[in-house]
């Protein structure tokens, strides 16, 4: 359902529902006072007739013999009323023009409902001067004139809803107007367009809309910027080792003896580059990509340690010394990635670290936080090599390494909160700091 279709039902049927009520309740008002002023009319009716009487009381004196059926007239009489003089023993002494000719009398005092000729007609009756006075009026006609009353009152009120309701459609039509210029700005817009959407013609209430908008494009613009990027940087990297190995293995084809054998060794070596480049690669889509954690399994930071030292330095464990004084504790992030960053940095202060020298890894415990520092004793670097070692690709020996090592450590510190700081070391070589986030639950892990 459409929102203008929702807003239309939902105005529309409450108006409707508000309009209805007040009209029920006027119509219920209108149609009790109507037949108190109609009985109120009979009573008035009635008490005028004996005013008359009363002016000249001889004339109506049944016992003078004086008295009898006449007509009476009574001024600006409405259609339908009736009026009837009787005395008290019953005998009819005078009635109004065109009145029935049965008697209309009642003994009852006050208002009666009767039928007479198979209508039905209400009365009052008053008692004065040994007279029984009777004013009544159709039951037919008096509905008659309550329905005219209230079609005339109604009217207005079916025109007043129907004009509300036209008016609240043109409204509502005119109020979506915005959203729908923002609909079609968005439906013109070419599909690699990311540019923000201008929220200066925009009402209020759809400045927040536009403003979420806009993050959404810009948080979509830095990832396809990152992408390309690192689609067409992966592209030169992958193309180099390929080209290479592809021309090692057509000199070991036209070759033979000792320089195929050299041939293939350098295509096996190609061969393993290209390997770790794409594993590397992979690692980095994984970190960057949706990534799903059961939080039921718990990291703790020496499983972290052990898994990124064996993955590191498999053949030589003793090339990397761990010192930690703090109990194991919790991490809030997946082991998969904590292990990544770790083995990452590892393999990194191992390849530059002079041969047969070790690398040393301190882990430190702070009240929300968790601190891996490995220190090496290589070359190190530069301060303008520092601000770059971070990027993607980047490689100070063109032959050794993926360049995405830091890169990856990187992407997982701003996944999960965490931080990296990389410091040359005063005594010689590069000290990477990985600050990773505890777990809020994180309490040490009893042995």
């Amino acid at each position: 359902m459409s929102l203008r279709l929702r807003l239309l039902l939902m105005i529309g049927v409450s108006l409707s529902l508000l309009w209805g009520g007040v009209a029920v309740w006027m119509l219920r008002d209108l149609d009790d006072e109507m037949r108190r002023t109609l009985d109120q009319r009979l009573a008035m009716s009635a008490r005028m007739v004996a005013g008359l009487i009363s002016q000249n009381p001889a004339a109506w004196d049944t016992r003078s013999g004086t008295a009898g059926a006449s007509t009476l007239t009574v001024p600006a009489t409405a259609k339908g009323l009736a009026c009837q003089v009787s005395s008290l023993r019953g005998e009819v002494l005078a009635r109004t023009p065109g009145a029935t000719s049965a008697a209309i009398a009642t003994t009852t005092l006050g208002f009666a409902e009767r039928e007479i000729d198979g209508e039905r007609w209400r009365s009052y009756t008053v008692e004065a001067h040994g007279l029984r006075i009777t004013t009544a009026d159709r039951l037919a006609e008096r509905n008659t004139l309550l329905r005219d009353v209230m079609a005339a009152a109604i009217v207005p009120f079916v025109v007043a809803l129907i004009g509300s309701l036209m008016m609240l459609w043109i409204g509502v039509r005119s109020g979506l107007v915005p959203l729908e210029r923002l609909r079609q700005a968005l439906a013109r817009r070419a599909p690699d367009a990311l540019t923000p959407i201008p929220d200066a013609p925009m009402p209020r209430e759809l400045q927040p809309l536009v403003g979420t908008l806009n993050q959404l494009l810009e948080r979509m613009r830095v990832t396809i910027s990152r992408e390309r990027r690192f689609t067409s940087d992966a592209a030169h990297e992958l193309r180099t080792p390929l080209t290479a190995l592809k021309t090692h293995l057509q000199v070991a084809r036209i070759t033979h003896g000792k320089d195929a054998e050299t041939a293939l060794d350098y295509a096996e070596e190609g061969a393993s580059r290209l390997q770790y480049t794409l594993q590397q690669l992979l690692t980095l889509a994984q970190v960057e990509g949706p990534f799903s954690w059961d939080e039921s399994q718990r990291t703790y930071t020496d499983e972290v340690a052990c898994l990124a030292m064996r993955d590191a330095a498999p053949d030589a464990p003793e090339r990397v010394v761990l010192e930690s004084d703090d109990p194991p504790v919790e991490l809030a992030l997946p082991q998969a990635l904590a292990v990544t960053a770790l083995r990452n940095l590892l393999d990194n202060a191992l390849r530059h670290a002079p041969a047969h020298h070790s690398v040393e890894l301190k882990i430190q415990s702070a009240h929300d936080t968790v601190c891996f520092r490995v220190c090496d004793s290589g070359p190190g670097l530069t301060p303008a090599e520092l601000t770059r070692v971070t990027q993607r690709f980047w490689r100070r020996d063109a032959g050794r390494g993926s360049g995405l090592g830091l890169a990856i450590v990187v992407a997982v510190t701003e996944r999960c909160g965490g931080s990296l700081a990389l410091v040359q070391r005063p005594t010689g070589g590069l000290e990477a700091s990985l600050t990773l986030p505890r777990a809020k639950r994180g309490l040490p892990r009893v042995q």
